[in-house]
């Protein structure tokens, strides 16, 4: 029997990665001079590869 696995990990590993992501994408285009590094953007785009993420994947 195959298990989907607890939704909880899935959503902490989700938002942890999608952080990873979100900041490395943020500080890369910030050494490019497109945007500028901060606490703000980088949360931001964790939010919104989180959500694309969810809406993608786990739904």
């Amino acid at each position: 029997m195959a298990s989907d696995g607890d939704i909880r990990v899935l959503l902490v590993l989700d938002l942890l990665l999608s952080a990873v992501f979100g900041t490395v994408v943020v500080w890369g285009l910030s050494l490019l001079g497109v945007l500028a590094f901060s606490l703000r953007t980088a949360a931001l785009a964790t939010l919104v590869v989180a959500l694309v993420t969810y809406l993608a994947v786990l739904r």
